[in-house]
């Protein structure tokens, strides 16, 4: 054994703090050099000399250092106040731990995180005893540990286990290293009534079980450390006069008391009886009869001991809730329903014993009450507190022994001293009277009232003794005698104000309780003499422990031992699968006698049996350890000796923890991405784009031509799909046409015709034209090349409409320079524009534009009819001319008045048509057609139909599904050796939020159903020994969110899911630079590039419902054999091979069931007839014979219901909405469906069990059946 090296290095000593007394000082040297104990009063700063001694050794524990120091507390209550404590005086990490946090399903990884964060870990002993029992920690981590409120160290506690399975077994070891003991306490001392020679042999018990072997090492000497006088302490700490207060006990009349005995047991059994004549579960009737029995019990205390009228408050305090007081527990509505009602009952017939009148009042005390009322116990204490009724801001806690006298005595004075003073009396109460629990938030809040002067008296139980920050006290009443001398010595310790008080109220007579309060008196300062005077005897060592047999895992080091044994088997078994009718427990079958005890686990379990012969006293433990040892070995108890559940449960948590980054690329396809050609010719294929309508209209589709480098598959070159417009529904069609070489000239013509087109109808301006056409030349680098052209008709000799595209370079400024089927090429053709004189053969097609509103307008036309002295009719003024009107509203002169205008419309605006739009008139534009002065207009275009434009206006819509089936045909290429329709892939990819004519829904549901089954028979055939509960969750595992987000991340599947409502201003327009986009190129795999052309917000949960979705898209077109090649592509990795399961050796099945009756009904002849056994077995039905009940096979038909019943709708009907689809399933996969089912077929009759809950259920469940059969259906089951 090595102690650690507490010699610290003059660079490294800590100073104490400044504001330290001066035997804190003391205590702090002496702890720093031995393994100490300080024994001081309460109130006098031992917490601080902790602190201190902390500070002081820091360097050993500071991060990085693995190390670290445990500061133990005995109650939850006091992790909290002891952490903000070190925060407050060192700048040390401290965390905090308590049962609740749920630190039981801890597991190794996650502590060493924990340690590896934090320098201090506060908590309750039992939490760091798991800990190292299961070597999660272990003790040569640990710098300093200490002990706060040491002398709990005895017997069973977990201080004593910790020091006793751990800290001697290492200093019995040359090499361990064993941390720095420090204990803090009030009384080393926990007894009662023991002779005061005794004394000394507690505190050398203490000593040597906190340290040991001293004889060998000099260091190892244990010091108690208190002060050699109370002078010494008393300069800084105040003493409290310790003083008797004697009253004579009176009984209340007896025929008063058998009175309402009577009355609360005729109302027990009338309570009772009710119970009786419900349909209630046992338990609920059990958990009812013991909270009554305890309110009874409650009611009867208050009644011998304080009086009738105490015994009325307890019975209201039951009747009502209060917000900050948790009454009843873990109870179901019905019980507290009843509960409350039987307490309000008591409340009336204890009522009919109290006085009334005007005149009556129990505040005046002074004044001579009905015998009975109140006992001379209350009396004297009323009395005693009014002997301080001059000190206006007085301090008291007066201690009881039962959460119900704090909870009346609180009542009761809050009554009676208003009369006199203004003191305010609250109640503080632990957590673990079974009955009663005080929230925490409220006992601080009081603790912090009384602090501030809010509140002047706590009434408390012991739960203020020890440990808490409580505010010094001018008065402390014992109103009950302390149980022990160290609970009288912490009591007497909270009055520490100078001239305080210590009152002990005992019944005169009462000899034994004075003694025994005198020997506490005598006592502290016989401990304080004894402990100084063998200050130098060196500590024993511990003897052997013979009942201490310990089972150690060698991988690990955990643990279990003959007093961890039994609580194991209870935990592991709680973890075990359950439901409403059977909580799985150990069973035991002891005979002392014969030294024989049989333990018998539930059927879920492993190990049924487990049998020890032995000593009869340690036959529990022993057949525990047995089991204990007998679990791990088959696998269901960790090498850290924790329940396989356990495990499984922390690896759900971790998976929480899997980090996932929102922000996920985009995905482009490469056939619409290429390098600039530096060739004099380059290869384009072409791809004629036809729309059809039948809903009428005065504009017509023109063909356009989609030009692309690559040729494209045959499913994405030859398909067909629709648009919706607010006026119906477009049919698209997509046909190959052949490849044709373009110069360099030409394919620069074609993307400055598409590029100013696009623009000008996604910006309605030309502010971002000039922007987006600078620079445009072949160039190295990345770029949208896919060409969008108009097309010519069949029958002529080129398909591309290169008079429309020559549109893009109007500059001629002559009017003889430029006609279109000109017939009369003269003067009266020619009109002012813009761009100069142009001929009305060019300006009757074309796109301009007005700069003096900034508007863009396609014209149709002349319109010889009308000029600018033309009457224009306005809505909302006097009508007048166009040159008026002009020169009105926008101060433009118009110079040549006798040029006809021209007919023009607004250019068209871009919808997403992607996705179903209401058949309803669009909103028309303000003047949608307009007239148009020429002289106003700059022409970009001419001459372009105004049919051509509104096919462009399509364009980016039919651009948005070609570019989605590309990305999903390249998707699929990832995905080898089985090929389904793209558009399958690209519905499974394709999200609800994506607004479009369909979405991955419906796959969804049916990949999900699959998936489970796949899963589920996979895990049924690879675990045979798992229990259902181990078996779900695993398959949780595997099909949970999280993994299947982290396999499609894996597959990079994010940057293939569509997402995004289309939104035509975002599209991308061809042939501008790669600059503009940013294409990044994204390498998957050998054969598949793919380009990132943004990023965006994706939820896990999205990529998850994606991969669900393919599962589905697999399995709806290539069966059960391509959805499992998807998984096993993606990362799930399922055995799909049917094979027999090793099983148990054959039952006689037809002494348990009727074989031959169960076969002819279900239509099957069994092979192993045993499954059928297992398949009607319930938990509850515990007999040997029976090795294993339905779970598993539960688990596993669940599965195999839900996959058939979802693949049934599917098929059935497949154009049934998504949201249908999940509804009818819903309907037909439930409880309520199999259950009718099983009613219908007499299957219940066959069920083994051993509830009574559950045959209650059963035959409810069939009456009702029977009762509404006649009216109803059994949901979808008998649906069509």
């Amino acid at each position: 054994m090595t102690i650690v090296d507490m010699e610290i290095e003059s660079a490294d000593q800590v100073s104490p703090l400044p504001y330290a007394r001066s035997y804190q000082v003391e205590a702090l040297e002496k702890a720093m050099k031995r393994n100490t104990i300080v024994y001081l009063e309460t109130g006098s700063g031992k917490t601080l000399i902790a602190i201190m001694l902390l500070r002081s050794y820091a360097y050993l524990f500071r991060k990085p250092s693995p190390c670290f120091s445990v500061f133990l507390v005995p109650q939850v209550v006091l992790v909290t106040q002891q952490a903000e404590a070190l925060k407050r005086h060192t700048d040390l990490k401290v965390g905090m731990y308590w049962g609740s946090m749920g630190v039981d399903f801890w597991d190794a990884p996650t502590w060493k995180q924990e340690v590896d964060t934090y320098e201090v870990l506060v908590m309750t002993p039992a939490i760091l005893l798991s800990a190292l029992r299961h070597s999660f920690l272990t003790l040569n981590m640990i710098k300093v540990l200490i002990f706060d409120e040491c002398h709990h160290a005895r017997g069973n506690h977990a201080y004593a286990c910790i020091l006793k399975e751990f800290y001697h077994k290492e200093l019995k070891s040359a090499t361990s290293v064993v941390p720095r003991i420090f204990g803090m306490t009030a009384s080393p001392v926990k007894t009662k009534g023991e002779n005061l020679d005794s004394y000394w042999k507690k505190i050398h018990e203490l000593e040597s079980l906190m340290n040991s072997k001293v004889a060998l090492f000099s260091s190892c000497v244990l010091l108690v450390y208190t002060c050699e006088n109370e002078s010494v302490l008393a300069r800084f700490v105040p003493f409290s006069t310790p003083s008797f207060k004697l009253y004579q006990h009176m009984e209340i009349p007896s025929s008063t008391r058998a009175g309402i005995i009577a009355e609360l047991e005729k109302l027990a059994k009338e309570h009772l009886f009710a119970l009786s004549t419900l349909d209630l579960k046992s338990s609920t009737v059990n958990s009812i009869k013991k909270r009554l029995s305890k309110i009874c019990s409650s009611i009867t205390y208050c009644l011998d001991e304080l009086g009738i009228l105490m015994a009325l408050k307890a019975a209201q305090s039951f009747s009502v809730s209060q917000n900050d007081f948790v009454l009843w527990g873990q109870l179901e509505n019905f019980s507290e329903t009843s509960i409350k009602k039987f307490c309000s009952n008591a409340s009336q017939a204890i009522l009919a014993y109290i006085p009334d009148g005007p005149y009556w009042s129990v505040a005046n005390i002074e004044r001579k009450l009905e015998p009975g009322l109140v006992t001379s116990k209350i009396v004297c204490l009323v009395e005693s507190l009014l002997g301080y009724r001059s000190l206006e801001k007085i301090r008291c806690i007066i201690f009881v022994e039962r959460v119900i006298a704090a909870m009346v005595l609180e009542s009761f004075l809050n009554e009676i001293l208003p009369t006199y003073n203004s003191w305010k009396t609250k109640y503080v109460a632990g957590n673990n009277s079974g009955l009663q629990s005080q929230t925490r938030k409220k006992q601080n809040e009081t603790v912090e009232d009384f602090r501030k002067g809010l509140v002047n008296i706590i009434v408390s139980t012991s739960i203020l003794e020890e440990g808490l920050d409580v505010q010094s006290c001018n008065l402390v009443v014992g109103f009950d005698p302390a149980s022990n001398i160290c609970s009288f010595i912490q009591s007497q310790g909270r009055a520490r104000m100078p001239n305080s008080d210590y009152l002990m109220m005992v019944e005169s007579g009462d000899m034994v309780t004075q003694s025994r309060l005198k020997k506490y008196i005598s006592g502290a300062k016989r401990m304080r003499e004894d402990s100084l005077s063998h200050s130098l005897v060196p500590c024993q060592p511990l003897p052997d422990d013979s009942s201490g047999e310990v089972y150690r895992v060698d991988s690990t080091g955990a643990i279990v031992t003959f007093s961890s044994s039994v609580s194991l088997i209870y935990f592991y078994c709680s973890r075990l699968p359950s439901d409403e009718y059977f909580k799985p427990t150990p069973r035991f079958d002891i005979d002392k006698d014969q030294g024989i005890c049989n333990l018998y686990l539930p059927k879920s379990c492993q190990v049924k049996e487990v049998k020890f012969q032995g000593n009869g006293n340690v036959l529990k433990q022993a057949v525990c350890l047995k089991a204990c040892i007998k679990l791990h070995r088959a696998g269901a108890l960790t090498d850290h000796l924790v329940p396989d559940m356990v495990l499984k449960e922390t690896v759900q948590q971790k998976l929480g923890k899997i980090h996932y980054d929102t922000e996920q690329p985009s995905y482009f396809p490469p056939e619409l991405v290429s390098q600039f050609s530096a060739l004099s010719q380059t290869t384009y294929h072409f791809y004629s784009i036809r729309m059809k309508s039948e809903f009428p209209g005065n504009l017509h589709f023109k063909d356009i031509l989609l030009g692309t480098r690559v040729k494209l598959e045959d499913d994405i070159g030859n398909t067909c799909f629709r648009l919706e417009d607010h006026l119906g529904t477009i049919a698209v069609t997509l046909s190959y046409v052949g490849a044709f070489d373009l110069a360099q000239d030409e394919i620069l013509l074609c993307r400055r015709f598409q590029i100013t087109l696009f623009r000008v109808l996604l910006d309605h301006s030309v502010e971002n034209l000039v922007a987006a056409l600078d620079g445009l030349h072949l160039r190295d680098g990345l770029a949208l090349d896919y060409l969008l052209v108009p097309s010519t008709h069949e029958q002529k000799a080129s398909l591309i409409d290169w008079e429309v595209i020559r549109s893009v370079n109007f500059t001629s400024h002559k009017p003889w320079d430029r006609h279109v089927d000109c017939s009369a090429k003269d003067a009266s053709c020619i009109l002012h524009s813009k761009n100069g004189l142009l001929c009305t053969c060019l300006l009757q097609n074309a796109l301009v534009y007005t700069p003096h509103n900034g508007f863009v307008y396609c014209t149709r036309g002349v319109l010889s009819h009308l000029n600018a002295n033309s009457v224009l009719t306005m809505r909302n003024s006097v009508d007048g001319t166009y040159m008026e009107y002009y020169e009105k509203r926008h101060e433009i002169r118009l110079n040549f008045m006798d040029e006809p205008l021209l007919n023009g419309r607004h250019i068209f605006t871009l919808h997403n048509n992607l996705h179903m739009t209401r058949k309803k008139k669009e909103k028309e534009h303000d003047r949608e057609h307009v007239e148009l002065p020429p002289e106003l207009c700059y022409v970009i275009l001419a001459p372009i139909s105004v049919d051509m434009i509104y096919s462009y206006k399509f364009m980016p819509s039919v651009m948005q599904r070609i570019e989605s089936l590309l990305i999903a045909l390249n998707l699929k290429k990832n995905i080898p050796k089985v090929n389904i329709p793209t558009i399958k892939v690209l519905e499974a990819i394709t999200t609800k939020k994506c607004q479009d004519q369909f979405h991955l829904e419906s796959l969804e549901t049916l990949g999900d159903s699959f998936l489970k089954y796949a899963v589920c028979q996979h895990l049924f055939q690879e675990y045979h020994t798992h229990h259902e509960g181990l078996l779900s969750s695993i398959k949780d595992g595997m099909i949970s969110n999280v993994t299947l987000c982290k396999f499609g991340c894996d597959q990079k599947l994010q940057g293939f899911i569509r997402n995004e409502c289309f939104e035509p201003k975002g599209w991308m327009v061809p042939g501008q630079s790669s600059a503009a986009y940013g294409l990044v190129n994204d390498h998957l795999s050998e054969s598949t590039n793919m380009y990132i052309a943004r990023r965006r917000n994706l939820k896990r949960k999205s990529v998850a419902d994606v991969v669900e979705a393919l599962i589905g898209a697999y399995l709806s077109e290539g069966g059960e054999l391509a959805a499992l090649t998807f998984m096993n592509w993606v990362g799930i990795k399922v055995d799909f091979t049917t094979m027999m399961i090793q099983r148990e050796p054959s039952i006689q099945a037809e002494k348990l069931v009727n074989v031959s009756y169960m076969e002819s009904l279900l239509n099957y002849k069994f092979k192993d007839k045993s499954l059928l056994v297992e398949a009607l077995t319930h938990g509850s039905y515990m007999i040997p014979e029976i090795p294993r009940c339905y779970q598993r096979l539960e688990f596993l038909g669940d599965s195999v219901l839900d996959y058939l019943i979802t693949k049934h709708l599917y098929g059935e009907y497949p154009n049934l909405s998504p949201g249908l689809l999940t509804d009818m399933r819903s309907a037909s996969v439930n409880n309520e469906c199999y259950a009718q089912v099983a009613v219908k077929s007499n299957l219940h009759k066959h069920v083994l069990h051993a509830s009574h809950d559950l045959h209650k259920h059963i035959s409810r469940t069939v009456s009702e059946f029977e009762r509404l059969s006649s009216v109803q259906s059994s949901f979808g089951w008998e649906s069509k």
